[in-house]
């Protein structure tokens, strides 16, 4: 008898740890904005980025007219698009994520043939960040994103 208390007692320890998980969201004024019920483990990196199926030129942010730099979109939610003209055989050698407070989150190389990369943004908190392109001349541009 003391064996079936003792198998009961301990397959009712194993079922009291069974609970189910809720996820919660929030928006960068702390509101909630989302909440999930996860049944089978929910994280954030098992998002799936969604696809843009067209791109159209008024689609592109750019900062003046006359800038050679076009990004889209801001705010971003999980993937930045960023678009360069070459200008005086002058193009972009480098391109840098930096956090608010300075810290290099991505670098990424480029070459004169290239004039448009796509940068993940899914993997990052909500927040402001800063991309850095980096000219062949030495030249700096800078984009001011925010990540809902």
């Amino acid at each position: 008898m003391k064996y079936y208390i003792t198998l009961l007692l301990l397959g009712l320890s194993f079922l009291s740890q069974a609970q189910t998980k809720i996820q919660f969201n929030y928006d960068a004024a702390g509101n909630q904005i989302l909440r999930e019920l996860c049944l089978s483990g929910c994280s954030q990196s098992a998002k799936q980025v969604k696809e843009i199926d067209e791109l159209v030129e008024g689609d592109l942010l750019k900062f003046s007219p006359e800038d050679v730099i076009s990004y889209y979109p801001n705010p971003v939610k999980e993937e930045l698009y960023l678009q360069w003209q070459l200008t005086n055989n002058n193009y972009v050698t480098s391109v840098a994520i930096y956090s608010i407070s300075g810290q290099v989150l991505q670098n990424y190389s480029t070459n004169e043939r290239t004039n448009s990369l796509n940068i993940p943004f899914q993997n990052y908190p909500g927040g402001v960040y800063l991309v850095l392109l980096s000219y062949k001349d030495g030249g700096e541009k800078s984009i001011k994103i925010i990540k809902q």
